[in-house]
């Protein structure tokens, strides 16, 4: 499936206040998620010595589908679309290794 199609059969479940028009609802689900991802990661690392069964890994993966859904409808609010979000960024990331500059920090390097 291509992140295009995603985004519009995301859209297509998307149920919160003042959809359309409401860019802070998916931003704050999507720090949620986030930190979901984090804290079966952070789980793994306590108390399975860092060993990633197949069940973390699986409970891992549903978190990050949400993070995706949540991704896809900020972009979505804000009239942005997967394919473009992800081509910029390999297109940032490829100029920045041709310059030497993947590593470091700041936005624009």
């Amino acid at each position: 499936m291509d992140l295009n199609t995603y985004q519009k059969r995301a859209a297509d479940t998307a149920r919160y206040p003042e959809r359309g028009s409401n860019p802070i609802y998916p931003t704050l689900g999507l720090a949620g998620e986030a930190g979901e991802v984090c804290e079966k990661v952070k789980k793994v690392i306590r108390d399975q010595n860092g060993e990633f069964s197949p069940a973390a890994v699986a409970a891992i993966k549903k978190e990050l589908g949400d993070v995706l859904w949540y991704v896809a409808m900020l972009a979505d609010e804000l009239g942005l679309n997967l394919d473009d979000i992800a081509s910029s960024n390999l297109k940032k990331l490829a100029s920045r290794g041709a310059r030497g500059q993947l590593h470091g920090s700041g936005d624009d390097r």
